[in-house]
C-alpha cells in the first residue's frame, strides 16, 4: 500500500512563494505517474502538475511558468515549487500517484494566499 504525505502549506502574501512536499512510503517515483491537484471551497478538484517516471512534465496554463514540479528519488519526495502566488491559488493541494491499477492520494495541505 502506497502512502503519500503532503507538507509545506501555509499562509503567504500575494506574489510570495511556497514549496510543497509529497513524501512517499517507498521508492515509487521512478515508476508510474505523479501529479499535484488542488481544490478550492465549492470547486472541483483541479489538476496542477504532472511528472511521468521518464521525467516528462506538464502543467495547465493557469500555473505554467509559476509552478515547478520536481522529485528527489533518493528521498522519495515530490516537490511543487510555487512562485508569484495569487489569491486564486488558495486551495487544498493534493499529491496523487498512479501505477498500473493503483491510484493513491495524500491527505492534502492547505495553501492560503492573502494579504
Amino acid at each position: 500500500q502506497v502512502q503519500l504525505v503532503e507538507s509545506g502549506g501555509g499562509l503567504v502574501q500575494p506574489g510570495g512563494s511556497l514549496r510543497l512536499s509529497c513524501a512517499a512510503s517507498g521508492s515509487i517515483f521512478t515508476r508510474g505517474v505523479t501529479a499535484w491537484y488542488r481544490q478550492a471551497p465549492g470547486n472541483q478538484r483541479e489538476w496542477v502538475a504532472t511528472m511521468i517516471s521518464t521525467g516528462t512534465i506538464s502543467y495547465p496554463d493557469s500555473v505554467k511558468d509559476r509552478f515547478t514540479i520536481s522529485r528527489d528519488n533518493t528521498a522519495n519526495i515530490i516537490y511543487l515549487q510555487m512562485n508569484r502566488l495569487k489569491p486564486e491559488d488558495t486551495a487544498v493541494y493534493y499529491c496523487r500517484y498512479q501505477f498500473l491499477s493503483g491510484d493513491y492520494w495524500g491527505q492534502g495541505t492547505q495553501v492560503t494566499v492573502s494579504s
